[in-house]
């Protein structure tokens, strides 16, 4: 069992506030819009499992820094972690690990979820679309570019959740083509329950997240448990075996770059 206050200031890419059993955190990097790596991906995993661990999180709202949720885009080179796409077998195994708790302990958090992103969802826009509720901003974008538009398999979650949000067809497009899905074509495509300005976003979220809390913290967990429950199961058939197959087109490019 977690007490808040030995994790609330314990993350380098994640800042917290709680109040009356409502916990916001907001996703960042040096203060700005949160920049993938695998600094942030293992922090993640270790901060969704202290949140996990902790019953007085009764609702969590999810958000990002700035103009954007997540980044950077598959074209910004300038701020991609080389280092996540090309790793010896040895080097790989420790994300590998680390990606399957990062999906699981998301999913073990007891409290009900809302996604708010407040702008760009570049890179792991599944860690929103996994919520409970998700809203977002007018503009923000929905993007798959971590992975085929850089030269990996998709195989860490958002394999998982894409296709049962928006369909098998939509989904492979989606991947297979770096599309970028606006914020209300997101919505009509079912990633999304609403889409407000973005200077209310943050309201909107708190104000549903009153909402639900007025439910009984019981009624929250095991509504919780039930929403998560079939996910989980899928997470663990698929996302073990899809990092294995990123995996070794990581230890490909790897082996590419010291021939």
């Amino acid at each position: 069992m977690s007490d808040f206050e030995s994790y609330e200031k314990q993350f380098k890419y994640i800042r917290m506030r709680r109040e009356d059993g409502i916990l916001e955190l907001r996703l960042h990097s040096d203060g700005g819009t949160l920049q993938w790596g695998i600094e942030p991906h293992d922090e993640l995993a270790t901060a969704f499992r202290a949140i996990a661990r902790d019953p007085q999180n009764r609702v969590m709202i999810i958000t990002g820094t700035g103009d954007a949720f997540s980044g950077p885009r598959a074209t910004d080179e300038a701020h991609v972690d080389k280092k996540f796409h090309a790793m010896p077998a040895e080097v790989w195994e420790r994300p590998h690990s680390n990606g399957m708790e990062l999906m699981d302990s998301l999913l073990s958090i007891q409290a009900l979820v809302i996604g708010a992103v407040n702008g760009p969802a570049l890179r792991h826009c599944e860690l929103a679309l996994l919520s409970d509720i998700v809203i977002a901003s007018e503009n923000a974008e929905f993007q798959d570019s971590a992975h085929f538009p850089a030269g990996l398999t998709p195989g860490d979650g958002i394999n998982v959740i894409t296709p049962l949000a928006m369909g098998l067809t939509r989904s492979h497009y989606f991947h297979l083509t770096g599309q970028v899905l606006g914020a209300k074509k997101a919505m009509e495509f079912g990633l999304v329950n609403e889409v407000v300005k973005r200077s209310e976003l943050i309201d909107r979220a708190w104000t549903l997240a009153r909402q639900l809390l007025k439910q009984k913290p019981m009624v929250i967990r095991h509504t919780r448990l039930l929403h998560t429950h079939e996910m989980r199961r899928r997470m663990l058939d698929m996302v073990g075996y899809g990092l294995a197959l990123e995996g070794l087109d990581i230890a490909d490019a790897f082996d590419s770059l010291h021939k």
